[in-house]
């Protein structure tokens, strides 16, 4: 290849690159305005899960704006996810094989599927717990416990986008493993340090001291890695028996 082809090549693919990034700017700002239209509503699905009697308590003039554009930035960056996805796997499109390409269309509904598993998890089990937690230590000593409600609303939107994003992990492994890029005996060997590695992500994820809570986020990851070794097993294994060769995609 001459050095005036690789010179268009390059500026085709930042053209691509430019190209997409911007479809996918423009899809994130409509679904933020969205999320900020119906705002009171999102609000009262993340107040739900609070304990009950809790009243909160807004301190700063600005802080009611702040926490809103907050959660509408968060809220529309998960709307978007799967659009952003799309056009993630479009740009790499050129550099996958046709039998790759097959593999990540199958695993597209089940990225949403994991996210909202995890965003599940989370809103039932861990929030009402982990706020219970941080809003009844020392209430034995204040006569009225009123948290800041940006407080509350930041503590529950991250819970609710970390745990859902970690619970990609066996989407993202078994697709790594059905492309032959990760192999089931190297993940199976980093079981140990994935367990030290389950408990610092729960203690980062908890903002609490409780290893009850920690031990309920800790637990489910674990069972994910072990979920993904499984998963590995699984497709890397069906992939040797059928020995399918794989040949890039011709132009």
């Amino acid at each position: 290849m001459s050095d005036n082809e690789k010179t268009l090549s390059v500026l085709g693919h930042f053209g691509e690159l430019r190209k997409r990034l911007i479809r996918s700017v423009i899809v994130l700002v409509i679904t933020v305005i969205i999320a900020f239209v119906f705002y009171q509503q999102i609000f009262q699905i993340l107040i739900y899960p609070a304990p009950e009697g809790i009243t909160l308590q807004a301190v700063k003039m600005t802080e009611m704006l702040g926490t809103t554009m907050r959660v509408a930035l968060i809220s529309g960056i998960i709307l978007a996810i799967p659009y952003l996805t799309y056009e993630f796997i479009m740009f790499l499109s050129p550099a996958l094989t046709r039998r790759e390409k097959k593999y990540v269309y199958l695993i597209l509904p089940w990225i949403a599927l994991m996210f909202a598993g995890g965003v599940v998890f989370a809103y039932y089990i861990l929030i009402p717990r982990i706020t219970g937690f941080l809003i009844g230590w020392g209430s034995n000593l204040v006569t009225v416990v009123q948290p800041m409600f940006s407080d509350y609303i930041n503590v529950v939107t991250r819970l609710l986008l970390v745990v859902g994003l970690v619970f990609e992990l066996p989407v993202l492994t078994t697709f790594l493993s059905r492309i032959g890029i990760i192999k089931p005996q190297w993940l199976a060997s980093k079981r140990k340090p994935a367990v030290i590695i389950a408990f610092i992500l729960a203690a980062i994820i908890t903002p609490t001291i409780d290893p009850i809570n920690q031990c309920l986020v800790a637990l489910p990851l674990i069972l994910l890695y072990e979920m993904s070794i499984w998963l590995s097993k699984l497709v890397y294994k069906r992939k040797s028996s059928t020995d399918e060769a794989v040949e890039p995609e011709s132009a």
